[in-house]
């Protein structure tokens, strides 16, 4: 199966998914928009540094819609209804208002230029690729080395670790491998 050239972007399935995870744990989700970018509708006078952040918590807002495209919704703001539309490019991060747990997105432009460059690349020859594949496994087996070897290094250096081995399980069938 061929993999097309180029993906859609994740930032609408992220987007949904963390939402979801936000309201499963009880959070308020809040939505952090940048109001520079165009069709953003979003009201005026509450944009701060070129930002705004909205509630988007389901007993804040009507009409709830989010697409591919977009999120648009109706809320509430100094007690006049307002319609919100804030396009995917818009959205920087989504997070919970309690703890602040989420995420960030970079931003648009800076993915659309990963993705045109990517697109610029000529395709890697088998042998390229074999190379590239062993380069990068022979990078992580040095970092797996190295960080096994500075785990010992700790060892040695703790004087309040033990120098025997703690007596081994009967059953067991995990051999320690130095």
């Amino acid at each position: 199966m061929q993999l097309p050239d180029t993906f859609t972007s994740n930032k609408p399935y992220l987007f949904r998914a963390i939402y979801e995870w936000l309201l499963d744990n009880e959070a308020t989700p809040y939505i952090l928009v940048d109001a520079t970018k165009p069709y953003v509708d979003v009201p005026q006078e509450h944009i701060k540094n070129d930002q705004i952040v909205l509630n988007a918590n389901p007993s804040a807002v009507r009409d709830w819609h989010v697409d591919n495209e977009a999120v648009s919704f109706n809320a509430r703001f100094s007690g006049v209804s307002r319609h919100i539309y804030v396009p995917m490019n818009a959205l920087m991060a989504i997070y919970a208002q309690e703890n602040g747990l989420g995420m960030a997105f970079p931003p648009q432009d800076e993915l659309e230029e990963e993705s045109q460059s990517g697109q610029q690349e000529t395709e890697l020859s088998d042998a390229e690729k074999i190379e590239e594949s062993q380069s990068f496994q022979d990078a992580n087996h040095s970092k797996s080395t190295n960080h096994l070897r500075d785990a010992s290094e700790i060892k040695e250096q703790d004087p309040t670790t033990p120098d025997k081995k703690p007596p081994s399980k009967k059953g067991s069938h995990l051999k320690i491998v130095k």
